[in-house]
């Protein structure tokens, strides 16, 4: 392994034990090369590597402390974005579920009671079916037939 990349990889290492994140901790190195590069034209530097650690920390300093006076004036834009719905989808999916609603009262009360417990309560046919004394073919039989009707009426929404 070169000189260089091995000064590099030391300073990626003492950012990371610092707590900056791999993507973070290569673009701190990157700027702090380029400074000390820029430096170095114009300054005699003892030690490259020493001047690279203590620049790269200082950025990472820098950094925290731009992230903490206005922690959303970098970084992703989306992450402060609400993904709460808006006002007009909750209007509408309480207007679906009024609708969904009216049409489980058009059903006859054994067929609600089983597509309810089949469909909300993840109850099997066999445990319905017994619970309502009736055959399984016949309690998938009810399901089925609720289901259609309920596309049916959801469909006229």
């Amino acid at each position: 392994m070169s000189q260089l990349s091995e000064m590099l990889r030391h300073v990626r290492a003492t950012l990371r034990r610092r707590g900056v994140a791999d993507q973070d901790a290569d673009d701190l190195v990157q700027q702090a090369f380029l400074k000390v590069g820029h430096y170095e034209q114009k300054h005699a530097v003892r030690s490259q590597e020493a001047m690279l650690v203590k620049v790269a920390v200082n950025l990472s300093i820098d950094e925290g402390r731009r992230e903490r006076r206005a922690p959303f004036s970098t970084g992703n834009v989306f992450s402060i974005a609400d993904a709460a719905p808006g006002p007009e989808q909750v209007l509408q999916s309480q207007a679906r579920l009024k609708h969904a609603a009216a049409g489980l009262d058009q059903l006859p009360e054994r067929t609600r009671r089983i597509l309810l417990r089949r469909r909300l309560d993840g109850a099997n046919y066999a445990t319905i079916a017994r619970e309502e004394g009736m055959s399984v073919p016949a309690v998938e039989k009810q399901v089925a037939r609720a289901t259609m009707e309920m596309m049916t009426w959801m469909e006229q929404w």
